[in-house]
């Protein structure tokens, strides 16, 4: 991202000025706190239906996503997320989901753009050695069943990338840019919360820290596409593309793996063979971010 200027990020205006009139940060604060207290109201209203209606086994693999019905219900959850932000922004700062979005007509045209391309160069990438990324893959489903759920599996996915893409670069980035001129804080802040939220030591082992790094990283990305654009549009297709590949199709056999073709034989903790591809991964995101770029200026 060598490219500071304040013209390259001018069209990010028509998504800072709607929150300009009520910059004040306590506004982001509270709508914040509104948005944790919705999802956790909301999600444990869900987790007592499940709970109710099926086994406490099967409730259980609700929060891993183990199996496809469990995942799909814990991606469509997301929607609390954009739920409480819509909420907190309109009580708070008198903005629309809308406004967050950007213009609707551009906002998926620019989605399409990006998205198109991101597959091209995926279908590229998948079709360069090696063509089992170096090791031994399992099988997670039967593909008819996969592309039975792949319909919903898709759904639940946009679902879920869109909601932390309305929260961290929709609500956050642009409650911080009506707040601050520097884009260190209203790229930074954001993206440091949403690596805070990928550290899971517990899971991950040693390779926690790098997987917040590149979560990080991801973020300050996404936020670039978002001020470039002056919408969501790129940056969810962005989240969309890259959640779809490790969600759906190429999984870790530990947790979120339930709607996955495949499983990879490392777990997220392994510091050997995952490693290297992490750092792999690190490559992909930079030549997804160009593509999206290039796709852009269309």
């Amino acid at each position: 991202m060598s490219d500071l200027r304040p013209a390259a990020y001018a069209a990010h205006k028509r998504l800072v000025n709607p929150g300009r009139a009520r910059p004040e940060l306590w506004r982001l604060l509270v709508g914040l706190a509104i948005v944790g207290v919705v999802v956790t109201l909301l999600n444990l209203v869900l987790f007592a239906l499940v709970s109710g209606l099926g086994s406490f086994e099967w409730a259980e693999n609700l929060l891993t996503g183990a199996s496809p019905v469990s995942m799909l219900v814990l991606l469509t959850s997301f929607a609390f997320v954009t739920f409480g932000v819509s909420i907190a922004a309109r009580r708070l700062q008198h903005r629309s989901l809308r406004s967050i979005l950007g213009p609707r007509r551009e906002g998926v045209s620019q989605f399409l753009r990006v998205f198109r391309a991101l597959v091209v160069v995926g279908l590229i990438v998948a079709i360069l050695p090696p063509y089992d990324m170096g090791a031994t893959l399992t099988q997670n489903l039967a593909l008819s069943t996969w592309l039975l759920f792949l319909p919903l599996s898709l759904m639940a996915v946009l679902i879920q990338t869109s909601a932390e893409e309305v929260l961290f670069r929709g609500y956050m980035q642009q409650s911080l840019a009506a707040r601050f001129r520097s884009p260190i804080i209203w790229m930074g802040l954001p993206s440091f919360l949403f690596a805070a939220g990928h550290f899971a030591p517990g899971s991950a082992g040693d390779n926690a820290f790098l997987v917040a790094v590149w979560s990080g990283m991801f973020g300050l990305l996404a936020a670039d596409l978002t001020a470039r654009s002056g919408t969501l549009g790129p940056a969810i297709a962005l989240h969309l593309f890259n959640n779809m590949v490790a969600l759906l199709f190429i999984s870790l056999p530990d947790g979120l793996s339930g709607l996955a073709l495949y499983l990879l034989p490392n777990d997220m903790s392994d510091t050997g063979a995952l490693r290297q591809w992490l750092y792999v991964d690190f490559a992909v995101m930079i030549v997804s971010w160009l593509t999206a770029r290039v796709a852009l200026r269309r």
